[in-house]
């Protein structure tokens, strides 16, 4: 696991994403295709933003899977991480495959076993991550599972994971959040073989001391992180801004 720490979020996101076309292009030159996980939220913004701008990705040769969605929200909601990765990611990018979470489906259960057959038969090579106020690792809110080998699950969300959507400003009120969605398993993601994880901004900064400085607890779901070889931190000064210096030299 490596942590680098940045002046802005905005060199943050260019260096991840750096770090991110690097592990796309390697895999494409040595198999032929890549595979990756794609997470969303304001974390993202201006990691998303430099990636698509990466050059040298042949992207037709890639799979996109995504990483989670509320349960009962359409496509085209405001707040959809469909909508998200449609607009910041897809439309910008010719993808070859790109498997979006139905989390409106009719028949969710149709849904979480279709996109469980597909996952398991795709290796991943790389996840696009963040964490939450909470700690969370994709929708995986304390006490996450930590022993689930479904790729996808329903999960409840806490109220710290619904008051970060609202403070973020994807909804109107907390009563507009949704209270589940489903979620990449915390197992599944940790299967992949390399993991970018972005955190910005200062009211991360109390999650990120947990996730890297207590112990690895469901209670702090990203703090399994810690345990991934290949888990690349990319954080802004005022995220880090809790850490401590000897946390910093240990993972650099």
């Amino acid at each position: 696991m490596k942590i680098t720490v940045y002046d802005t979020k905005e060199i943050m996101g260019q260096a991840a994403a750096e770090t991110a076309a690097q592990i796309l292009r390697r895999a494409i030159e040595e198999t032929g295709h890549a595979a990756f996980v794609a997470a969303t939220g304001a974390s993202q913004f201006a990691f998303l933003e430099a990636l698509v701008r990466a050059p040298a990705v042949a992207w037709e040769r890639t799979t996109m899977f995504h990483l989670d969605e509320y349960i009962g929200l359409p496509a085209d909601h405001p707040a959809s991480f469909r909508r998200y990765l449609r607009e910041r990611l897809v439309s910008r990018v010719p993808i070859g495959a790109a498997h979006f979470i139905a989390a409106d489906a009719p028949d969710l259960a149709a849904e979480l076993e279709r996109l469980n057959r597909l996952l398991t038969a795709t290796p991943i090579d790389v996840a696009f991550v963040g964490i939450g106020e909470n700690g969370h690792l994709a929708f995986n809110d304390p006490p996450a599972d930590f022993e689930s080998e479904r790729p996808y699950l329903v999960v409840t969300l806490d109220h710290a994971c619904r008051q970060q959507q609202l403070g973020e400003g994807w909804f109107p009120s907390l009563q507009a959040v949704p209270e589940r969605a489903v979620s990449m398993s915390v197992k599944q993601i940790m299967k992949s073989r390399a993991i970018v994880c972005i955190v910005p901004e200062m009211r991360k900064a109390k999650a990120l001391q947990a996730v890297l400085e207590g112990g690895i607890d469901p209670q702090v779901p990203a703090s399994i992180l810690r345990g991934h070889a290949r888990c690349f931190f990319f954080t802004d000064r005022e995220a880090a801004s809790l850490l401590r210096p000897s946390t910093l030299r240990q993972y650099a």
